[in-house]
This record gives structure tokens, C-alpha cells and sequence, in this order.
């Protein structure tokens, strides 16, 4: 009697096991997707934390240390960033205005300003108060911050020196162009606005009508 024939074994492949080292976790960008996280929260009014921009950002919920140690680190970034794209704003409104104009150039950088705050307001409150984190535990946003004063103090000495201005107390200038810019921005975030009769598609043109108004009262006519 012939032996009964077999088939022959074949080896099925083993199944990978899917742990958390097979497929690790990649995110294209981490870092900028927990910036992006925390703004939200600011924007929000939530209260941020790497945990919770972790969770916004939907990474486990110690993938955000490695960039992150504390919440003052994410948020010194947020702040640094935002600062960034807020002075791309001004120095895109100063390469359009004349060069050689420094009372056009500052009117340029406080519409700017404004400008800035107005459409971005959790920005704005972060880089403009301490109400996240101390600034000045930031470098970066330190220096960046005396690089827009300086800019500021040259436009001024330069419409000075130019016999453009009435007064030349450049120090109360200076104080007086910080506190009407800075001042209306505040005025916008705070919710000011309604209460002066002034409607959400009205701001902006009052915003330059103000630092027209400004500027005509210190320069020489």
C-alpha cells in the first residue's frame, strides 16, 4: 500500500505585533502643532498647559515634553512666534512707505500695529501682557521687543532731526505714540469698542483716523 502523501508544511509568516515601538508615533511637525494647540486654548479663553495642548493635538500625553519641559516653555514659544509674524506685518507695512518720510513710515508701522492686534487678539494678548508667562524669561522676545522701541526712537529722531516735529521732547513723543497704539489695540481687545459707538467694520478706519490724528498734532504745519 502506498504511503498516503502529505502536503508539504508551509511556514505562515508570524503576525507583528503591533506595539507602540513597531509603529511609533510621527508627527510632520510636533512643535508647531502644540504652538498651534496653545494659541487655540488662548484664543478660547481655556486655561493652557502641555497637557491639555497635547490633547488638543491629539499626541499622548508625554510626546509634548520632549519639546516642552513646562508650560513656560510652550508658551514662551507661542509668544515668540507670534512676535514673529507680528513684526513681519510691521516691516511689510514699512517696505511700502517712503523711505525717506519718517512721519509716513511711522504712521506705516502704528496702522500696522493696530492692524495686527485687531485680527489677531489672542497673538496680541500674549505678547502683550504677562498674563501666560513672564516675558522676561524669553531672550528672543526680550530683544525683539527693544528692536521695536529702537525702530520706533529712530522714526521719531529722524522726523526730528528733519525739523518735521513741533516739540523736540522725542522721550514724551515716544510715550505719547506708545500709549495711543498700544492704548487703542488694548481699547479693541478689551471690548471697549461697542461702548464708543464703533461697529466691528468700523475699527480699523478709526484706528487710522486716530494715529492721522496724532501725528498731525505733533508735526510741523
Amino acid at each position: 500500500m502506498p504511503a498516503r502523501q502529505t502536503k508539504p508544511q508551509t511556514s505562515k509568516p508570524r503576525a507583528r505585533r503591533q506595539t507602540s515601538e513597531a509603529r511609533p508615533y510621527h508627527h510632520g511637525d510636533l512643535r508647531r502643532v502644540l504652538i498651534d494647540a496653545a494659541l487655540q486654548l488662548a484664543a478660547e479663553g481655556a486655561e493652557v498647559s502641555v497637557r491639555e495642548a497635547a490633547r488638543r493635538a491629539a499626541v499622548s500625553p508625554g510626546a509634548p515634553f520632549r519639546h516642552f519641559p513646562n508650560r513656560d516653555a510652550l508658551m514662551a514659544a507661542v509668544a515668540e512666534e507670534a512676535q514673529r509674524r507680528f513684526r513681519a506685518e510691521i516691516e511689510a507695512a514699512l517696505a511700502e512707505a517712503p523711505s525717506a518720510d519718517p512721519l509716513a513710515r511711522f504712521r506705516a508701522f502704528g496702522i500696522a500695529y493696530v492692524r495686527w492686534a485687531i485680527r489677531n487678539p489672542a497673538h496680541f494678548e500674549i505678547i502683550s501682557t504677562g498674563r501666560y508667562f513672564a516675558h522676561g524669561s524669553s531672550a528672543e522676545l526680550t530683544r525683539d521687543n527693544a528692536e521695536l522701541v529702537a525702530l520706533t526712537e529712530r522714526m521719531l529722531a529722524e522726523a526730528a532731526e528733519q525739523g518735521l516735529l513741533r516739540s523736540t521732547d522725542l522721550k514724551r513723543i515716544l510715550i505719547a505714540a506708545r500709549a495711543l497704539i498700544y492704548g487703542f489695540a488694548r481699547m479693541n481687545l478689551d471690548g471697549h469698542c461697542p461702548r464708543w459707538g464703533l461697529a466691528e467694520d468700523e475699527i480699523e478706519r478709526m484706528a487710522e483716523g486716530v494715529i492721522d490724528l496724532f501725528i498731525a498734532g505733533i508735526a510741523k504745519h
